[in-house]
C-alpha cells in the first residue's frame, strides 16, 4: 500500500480572475475562480480565514477571503495598492491567472458569538474581513441577536463596497451608520471618527460582542472608546495582518512573542492582544 503524498504547502493553486471592482482609487476587488472545478466545488474556509495571492515571477501577499462561506459561486479579495505586489495585483484584468494558497490562518469564533448582539466596527479597508462574517451571519439571521455596523472612512470616495451599502442601510435586521472624518457635498451620512460616533451610538455591552477592523490608530482608539462604553476585552475581537510571508508558521517573519499572525491568528480578542509583546 502506498502513502499519498503530503500537499506541498507551498504550491498555490491556480485561479482565473473572473471580475475586477474598483473600488476606491487605491483599493479594488478581484473575484477568482481555482481553474481545478473539483477543488473549487470542494473548498472550505470559515469567516476570517486568509489566503495568499500570488503573481507569477513577482511574489506573493496575504490578503483576508471576504466572500463568506455561504456564497461560493467565487473567492473574494479586495486589495489596497501600497507596493510593488499589489501594484502588480492591480495591473491584472479579468481573465488573468493568479495563484492561491488558502485558506490559511485562524477564523472569527462564529459559534461562540452565537446568541449575543453585534456590533461592526470597520474603517476602510478593514470593512473586508468584517464583511465576510457579517454577511455570513446575515445569511444565518435566526443565530444571532442584534447586528449593528458603524463603518467609516476618510472620504465618501474611501469607502469599500458602495454597491452594497444601500442594501445595508435598507435591511431591516442590520442597523448601519456610516460615517466619514470631514463634511463632504452630497454626504448625507454621519460626520465625525470612528471612535467619537462608536461613543455617541453606546452600543450596550450587556451579551454583545464587538468586532472591529481597520488602520492600526483607528483599532487604538476604537478599543479605547469600547473600553469606555464597559466592554470587557473578551468581548473585543480584532484582526491583524502583520508582516506575513509564509502563511504557515514556518518563516517566523510574523511572530509576536511566542503567537505566530498566520497560524495563532489572525483574529485574536483584545484580551489575547494584552498578553503579547508591544510589537504592534
Amino acid at each position: 500500500m502506498t502513502n499519498m503524498p503530503e500537499k506541498n504547502l507551498y504550491l498555490p493553486e491556480i485561479a482565473t480572475i473572473q471580475e475586477v471592482i474598483q473600488e476606491t482609487p487605491n483599493i479594488k476587488t478581484f473575484r477568482v475562480i481555482l481553474d481545478d472545478e473539483e477543488k473549487m466545488r470542494e473548498f472550505t474556509y470559515e469567516p476570517g480565514q486568509v489566503g495568499q495571492l500570488s503573481v507569477f515571477g513577482v511574489g506573493e501577499s496575504t490578503f483576508v477571503i471576504n466572500s463568506p462561506p455561504t456564497r461560493k459561486e467565487y473567492l473574494q479579495f479586495s486589495v489596497m495598492r501600497v507596493g510593488e505586489l499589489t501594484s502588480k495585483l492591480h495591473q491584472l484584468s479579468a481573465g488573468d491567472k493568479i495563484g492561491v494558497r488558502a485558506p490559511l490562518g485562524n477564523h472569527f469564533p462564529y459559534e461562540s458569538m452565537k446568541g449575543k448582539n453585534i456590533v461592526f466596527i470597520g474603517g476602510g479597508i478593514g470593512m473586508a474581513p468584517l464583511r465576510t462574517l457579517m454577511l455570513f451571519m446575515l445569511d444565518n439571521r435566526a443565530d444571532y441577536g442584534d447586528i449593528s455596523l458603524l463603518y467609516g472612512a476618510r472620504s465618501p470616495q474611501d469607502m469599500a463596497f458602495q454597491y452594497e451599502l444601500p442594501e445595508w442601510l435598507e435591511r431591516k435586521d442590520l442597523n448601519t451608520v456610516l460615517t466619514i472624518d470631514n463634511p463632504s457635498e452630497g454626504w448625507e451620512h454621519t460626520v465625525g471618527l470612528i471612535p467619537n460616533v462608536l461613543l455617541e451610538m453606546e452600543p450596550s455591552a450587556e451579551n454583545t460582542v464587538a468586532v472591529t477592523c481597520g488602520p492600526p490608530i483607528m483599532i487604538k482608539f476604537t478599543m479605547q472608546a469600547l473600553k469606555k462604553l464597559k466592554f470587557e476585552d473578551t468581548q473585543i475581537i480584532t484582526t491583524l495582518e502583520k508582516r506575513m510571508k509564509c502563511g504557515v508558521g514556518i518563516c517566523g517573519r510574523c511572530n509576536i512573542g511566542d503567537k505566530y499572525v498566520c497560524v495563532d491568528g489572525p483574529v485574536f480578542t483584545a484580551a489575547e492582544l494584552g498578553e503579547l509583546p508591544n510589537e504592534l
